[in-house]
């Protein structure tokens, strides 16, 4: 359970939050949502006692545990990947120890009934409970288990950690925050790193974790199937919807659309009113009927629009100039790393008008092939560009050749051209560079920004081949809808690499898929893909791996008197269950026909939601030990 109480964060120019209360229970797995620049990294970094507020506090219980994935990290050891992922297990030599000592006070004290001797036996059993949530006798397998999931093999487990690149680290640390359990996990765009089907695996994690999640990420199909709530930031306040990203759009259609009908109403009411006001006001016999009257419109609250400005930037690119039928040929292209093979004899072509996705896990060589395409760098074998190919390529450090001392405006403003021209602000700002931001000199902007200005910058060229690698990475959602709705329109041809699902649904045709150095192709688009390749990638991230025999321990002698006392009470806890699970299902059917511009009721029916889901926790973590307790006797 954790509480921000009157939240509020000022700078000197903007209020960042307002006021925010609102609480974020262990049961919830919460999509943090509102543009860049909303303060949703700001929020999680002042939970995770990172940054200070100028007022209110975050509230929560003394023993209450966060984990936290920024964007960015980077982390030095000298241990190998699976030795530094076992160091997230060393709270529990401190939990070892802990009981050691209490036990060892419980063991020479002998004043029984104080109150400090109490108070040790129920630290006791909460150290305890805490030690046995990390099933130490399994931790080995456990960490496989997380490795493989997020896409390493067991090659790389031994491998020193400083030899990895800073998205390999990023999993690394990701591994050790899910490992420790903490009661609540924070993550900042953990997709950025993943590929497919570490995303997938990571949505499975998630959804069945037993402790709290609030993350940010661009990928709506990842918080459809993570997340059960929607918290929005939006001018300085939140708000809170029950539901995933999908339904928390439409619901917040409907409240938007409530909140423009009562303004209307209002502003009728008010013209009314001055009307009125204006009317009687020089008139002595009515002159305290306008007074009260205008005391009417002083008291009156004004119904705001929660809305920002999100009118749409439609981008068109130039069209493009018709190029051979062939675009790019390859025979027996080959590429090694040292004495890695990273790509093996590949045969493939790409034609005239092709929308490739371009598919397969992290390190496979995607980013590799894009760049031997583009010409950067060398290989074995073949691979040839057809006849009048423009092609434009973007990655993750094109930015490096952007002019540092232009500024955001300059660089655009030189490549646009004809209509487009007109409309420079307005595509800077569907990437996410608004205001006073359009005259920053490139010197100071951020990796990101730097990616977000050396795409926009290759949209507005008449290239008729367009190579992206990760384009939407350091993208929000409203910037890369425009990106993608661009695209979907784009008349040349195109390869695209990226994690995002939902961006590539329906923008491609064709899927190629590289897989231990060998390339398929597959015909539709991503979702067909998936489709065909799931169970097999499911089957393979979740297959649990044990390498060791644990020896069984002696069951406890037991009495029937006692069997039958805890199979009595597994019996009371199930109908004690089932009983809150319908009250709760009940709770969540009336959450649907909620109105929800009335945030007040919102919060008193989340807070009754929440304390019912809390309770339910509580009841089927008890069940659970005693069920274990009686099937061991």
């Amino acid at each position: 359970m954790l509480k921000l109480n009157q939240l509020r964060l000022e700078f000197a120019d903007r209020v960042l939050f307002n006021d925010i209360d609102i609480f974020f229970g262990e049961e919830h797995k919460v999509g943090l949502v509102g543009k860049n620049g909303a303060g949703k990294s700001t929020l999680l970094k002042i939970i995770m006692g990172l940054q200070k507020p100028t007022g209110g506090m975050v509230i929560k219980p003394k023993d209450f545990t966060i984990g936290y994935l920024p964007q960015d990290l980077d982390f030095e050891s000298d241990l190998s990947v699976k030795d530094e992922v076992m160091t997230a297990f060393e709270i529990t030599q401190s939990l070892d120890r802990r009981i050691e000592e209490i036990s060892h006070q419980l063991t020479v004290r002998t004043d029984y009934e104080s109150d400090s001797y109490m108070d040790l036996a129920e630290e006791l059993n909460h150290v305890s409970v805490q030690l046995g949530l990390y099933d130490v006798d399994h931790q080995e397998e456990q960490v496989e288990r997380v490795l493989l999931g997020l896409g390493f093999t067991r090659e790389d487990f031994t491998r020193p950690m400083n030899t990895f690149s800073g998205g390999w680290k990023m999993r690394m640390a990701l591994a050790k925050i899910l490992l420790q359990r903490p009661n609540l996990v924070l993550l900042d765009e953990p997709t950025n790193h993943l590929d497919i089907d570490s995303v997938e695996w990571l949505e499975t994690y998630l959804k069945n974790y037993s402790g709290g999640v609030i993350l940010i990420s661009h990928d709506r199909y990842f918080l459809d199937r993570v997340t059960n709530r929607t918290v929005e930031i939006i001018n300085g306040k939140t708000f809170d919807y029950p539901a995933a990203y999908s339904k928390f759009v439409e619901l917040r259609t409907d409240v938007i659309q409530k909140q423009i009908d009562a303004k209307k109403n209002q502003d009728k009411e008010i013209k009314q009113t001055e009307l009125l006001i204006n009317k009687f006001r020089a008139k002595a016999s009515k002159a305290s009927f306008a007074q009260s009257l205008m005391k009417k419109l002083d008291k009156m609250e004004l119904v705001e629009i929660d809305e920002e400005d999100e009118s749409s930037m439609h981008f068109r690119f130039p069209p493009a100039p018709r190029s051979g039928l062939v675009v790019v040929k390859a025979e027996g292209l080959s590429k090694s790393y040292g004495e890695k093979k990273v790509l093996n004899n590949l045969d493939f072509e790409i034609v005239r008008g092709d929308h490739v996705a371009l598919v397969g896990k992290n390190g496979v060589g995607k980013t590799t092939l894009t760049k031997i395409i583009a010409g950067l760098i060398p290989y074995d074998g073949k691979c040839e560009l057809g006849t009048q190919v423009d092609l434009g390529y973007y990655s993750q450090n094109q930015s490096e050749e952007l002019p540092v001392k232009a500024t955001v405006l300059d660089v655009i403003d030189d490549e646009a051209t004809g209509e487009m021209r007109t409309r420079i602000r307005s595509l800077l700002g569907a990437f996410m560079f608004q205001g006073d931001d359009v005259y920053k000199q490139v010197s100071v902007l951020s990796g990101g920004e730097k990616a977000r200005l050396a795409l926009c910058k290759m949209l507005l060229h008449k290239y008729n081949v367009l190579l992206l690698d990760e384009p939407t990475n350091h993208l929000d959602m409203r910037s890369k809808d425009v990106l993608k709705a661009a695209l979907k329109k784009f008349d040349g041809t195109m390869l695209v690499v990226s994690h995002d699902r939902e961006f590539l649904h329906g923008l491609t045709s064709k899927v190629m898929e590289i897989k231990d150095g060998v390339m398929s192709v597959f015909p539709g688009d991503i979702t067909e893909f998936l489709a065909q390749k799931k169970a097999a990638s499911i089957r393979e991230f979740e297959r649990v791996r044990v390498e060791k025999v644990v020896k069984a321990k002696p069951k406890p002698a037991v009495s029937e008197k006692e069997k039958w006392v805890l199979s009595k009470k597994v019996g009371t806890l199930e109908k004690e269950i089932e009983t809150l699970e319908g009250k709760i299902s009940g709770q969540k059917e009336e959450s649907e026909k909620l109105d929800f511009s009335d945030h007040a009721k919102i919060k008193l029916h989340m807070e009754k939601l929440n304390e019912m889901e809390a309770k339910l926790l509580e009841k089927m973590s008890s069940w659970e030990k005693l069920s274990d307790k009686l099937n061991a006797v």
